[in-house]
């Protein structure tokens, strides 16, 4: 699906264009999802596992729009793709469909100015029009940050997962499953 292009104006006073990614958006896709990664222990990936082709990125990013219940919004400022935003059915089953996963990766330097806020927002404001009547998302427990702005969108924790990812070090982090009504 496509979302209706927005400008959002941040914290900073600059005028950020919320809007669908186009196939020709792909690498810098790629380049903003390894910096992102490498920015912060809680995303799924480290920086060299992100393997995609700019062929294989055209042909996600065209699906996405293709997909009457997925969509996925990138925030750019002066033509420089700062993070994403998913939407995406939380399984193929029937007994599914009314669910809808969530997911959010930012530059560091962009955290605080209301940018993931804005994102996460049009994400759950455009749900119930795909028809979904849930929203979920899973966070790694120690991204305080991130849990208070879920929490102020309205996201209850609804279980905990051990060991959700494994750090190079051997470090263990757990996960919080979150859902919100729509």
């Amino acid at each position: 699906m496509r979302f209706a292009p927005r400008t959002f104006t941040d914290r900073a006073g600059r005028a950020v264009l919320l809007r669908s990614p186009e196939p020709a958006d792909a690498a810098a896709l790629l380049d903003c999802l390894k910096r992102t990664s490498g920015e912060t222990p809680y995303l799924l990936r480290d920086p060299e596992e992100i393997t995609l082709t700019v062929a294989q990125e055209e042909a996600f990013l065209q699906n996405m729009l293709d997909d009457p219940r997925c969509g996925m919004l990138v925030a750019d400022l002066d033509g420089q793709i700062l993070g994403s935003a998913s939407l995406s059915m939380a399984g193929p089953c029937r007994r599914m469909a009314h669910r809808c996963d969530l997911a959010i990766a930012l530059y560091r330097d962009f955290w605080g100015q209301g940018l993931g806020r804005a994102m996460m927002q049009t994400l759950l404001d455009t749900a119930p029009t795909l028809g979904y009547t849930q929203a979920e998302l899973q966070v790694v427990c120690d991204n305080h940050t991130a849990i208070g702005l879920y929490k102020k969108l309205g996201f209850a924790e609804c279980g905990r997962l051990p060991g959700y990812l494994r750090y190079p070090d051997g470090r263990l982090a757990d996960a919080l499953w979150m859902v919100r009504p729509l």
